[in-house]
């Protein structure tokens, strides 16, 4: 069972690690993307940040559409975390299952605008959103299980 889809570029850290598999009592982590899942450094990080007694999984984008719409991931109460909006409306594309996307963590640039506290968002970034809210996917920013919601057509 998927309990939340998260767009954190640091993927696993203390907010995941705590706030989010205490709070959804999840006893898995799945981190996807094609850079990670190839890249042993960011492996390693990841297994160390791992919380004790929550599955740890790893696997590139198609991998991770593959065992989603395999059913070999319902057994668990899982916590999916990318790295960027992109890689999660390519999730939600390829996951019909998937209806929620919650924004947690996105990387300031020069070029990205704050909407808000830790999201901060490039102008293709906007029309990403937009599709998936337009197709009916629930948008929310929530840093912390206990957080309330911020809808994003509030800024969309």
């Amino acid at each position: 069972m998927i309990l939340l889809l998260r767009v954190d570029h640091r993927l696993l850290h203390g907010q995941v690690a705590v706030s989010w598999v205490q709070g959804l009592h999840s006893d898995c982590v799945f981190c996807v993307g094609d850079k990670i899942a190839n890249d042993p450094v960011w492996k390693t990080t990841l297994k160390l940040g791992k919380p004790a007694g929550c599955k740890l999984v790893i696997k590139d984008m198609e991998h991770a559409i593959e065992a989603i719409n395999s059913g070999v991931t319902d057994k668990y109460r899982m916590i999916i975390s990318v790295q960027t909006i992109a890689e999660a409306k390519q999730l939600v594309e390829g996951c019909p299952q998937i209806k929620s996307v919650n924004l947690g963590n996105t990387k300031a640039s020069p070029t990205t605008k704050e909407v808000a506290r830790q999201v901060f968002l490039e102008p293709e970034e906007f029309e990403m959103l937009r599709e998936l809210v337009d197709k009916g996917i629930e948008v929310e920013v929530r840093p912390l299980a206990d957080d309330t919601k911020i809808d994003a057509k509030t800024f969309l």
